[in-house]
């Protein structure tokens, strides 16, 4: 059972990964070992590896590194904050 929650939490850095990526898609592959690896599709040619097998943890971590990012959520209370601190600079 331990083993499908890693293969979820993998799955699950690879969805994140394809839903920032716009016209490319990544798939993870598993190892006899039980390692992680990242590829691209490449159509009709086989797949491309992106890293070495990597355990669990090396592998989200690398997956959400990986490709675009998505730009961080800045509220309102932040915005405030930050012009204070630059009018107290001045």
């Amino acid at each position: 059972m331990a083993s499908s929650g890693r293969s979820t939490r993998a799955a699950t850095a690879v969805e994140r990964l394809n839903a920032r990526s716009e016209g490319v898609r990544y798939s993870m592959a598993r190892t006899g070992d039980q390692l992680f690896y990242l590829t691209q599709n490449a159509g009709d040619e086989p797949a491309i590896r992106l890293c070495d097998a990597l355990d669990l943890d090396g592998f989200v971590q690398f997956v959400n590194a990986y490709g675009p990012q998505k730009p961080k959520r800045i509220s309102k209370l932040d915005v405030a904050f930050e012009k204070q601190l630059q009018k107290k600079e001045k």
